[in-house]
């Protein structure tokens, strides 16, 4: 009796080669999309950012505040990318 057990593993080798050329063709993601949302930057006036200027001067050398301050400052600037 011969077996045709090689026929079979060539059969799935081809099929397994398609399927991978196949998918490198792929334009499209299979991950669901999900919708970019910009953070609103809220725009201070000169006034107002010279008054914050002046109070966070009156703050300690190592304030957590101005840590704070300085962690939203970068949030900032993100959100301002994003906008673009």
């Amino acid at each position: 009796m011969t077996s045709n057990a090689g026929c079979w593993k060539r059969r799935l080798a081809v099929l397994a080669i398609a399927a991978i050329s196949l998918t490198a063709c792929a334009t499209e993601s299979s991950e669901p999309r999900m919708a970019t949302v910009c953070p609103p930057v809220v725009e201070y006036s000169r006034e107002f950012q010279a008054r914050a200027a002046d109070e966070l001067d009156l703050l300690p050398e190592e304030s957590a505040i101005a840590q704070m301050l300085a962690d939203y400052s970068v949030m900032r600037d993100q959100a301002r990318i994003c906008r673009v």
